[in-house]
């Protein structure tokens, strides 16, 4: 089985990254992709962080009727932030065997990664595919980047595929440009904004019933 690991914060989850991993799911024919939030990110501020477990309603009720989608809870059980090296190892083992994981980045997190705990070794773990929303700027900068924090050696193939004899491959997609932001739910909340057809019926529910993000 070909899985798809997403975390993030979703903060909460709406139509973009919904849009974005189903068009990742179809063009790779991944089996599935695994939703996972994180309990405490550690590269984001925890203002205006809706709770870890509302986090989790929100994402579980926006996936319930999606073919092909998962919930993990994986990152809220364990103690301590939310680091990704960490997840990836215990998902191998809780799901390894037959299953071939792939990691989901958007372009932005990809380019965080040298600040990330053991960066190196997530690359070492399994093969990423980075979602490059918008506008195609190219291969060079991610060539560049792959050369210099990732690993030398790295040559693209077909298809944006950098290639690497030991390493796993790095797949850049470009995914379509869906102009929706957490951030820009979180601000229109704020301003008394409508924010349907940004966000799943069932989240803007939720949201509206819990009172977030006032």
């Amino acid at each position: 089985m070909d899985a798809g690991l997403f975390g993030g914060t979703f903060n909460p989850i709406h139509n973009g990254h919904l849009g974005i991993i189903q068009y990742v799911k179809e063009h790779y024919a991944l089996d599935t992709i695994i939703l996972y939030p994180s309990a405490l990110p550690p590269h984001k501020s925890n203002v205006d962080l809706a709770s870890a477990q509302d986090r989790m309603s929100m994402v579980e009720g926006a996936v319930e009727h999606l073919n092909g989608f998962q919930v993990s809870d994986i990152e809220l059980k364990r103690q301590g932030p939310s680091f990704t090296i960490d997840t990836i190892s215990q998902f191998k083992t809780l799901l390894g065997g037959d299953t071939c994981f792939y990691l989901l980045l958007g372009s932005d997190a990809f380019f965080d990664t040298p600040s990330w705990k053991q960066a190196r070794q997530i690359f070492q773990a399994l093969p990423v595919i980075v979602m490059q929303r918008g506008e195609r700027t190219g291969m060079a900068p991610f060539a560049s980047f792959i050369d210099e924090h990732v690993s030398k050696g790295y040559k693209l193939k077909h298809d944006n595929i950098f290639i690497h004899d030991r390493l796993f491959p790095i797949r850049i997609c470009n995914v379509p440009r869906i102009d929706i932001s957490s951030t820009q739910i979180r601000n229109r909340i704020k301003s008394g904004q409508s924010i349907s057809g940004l966000v799943p019926e069932y989240v803007e529910t939720f949201i509206r019933t819990k009172d977030l993000y006032k």
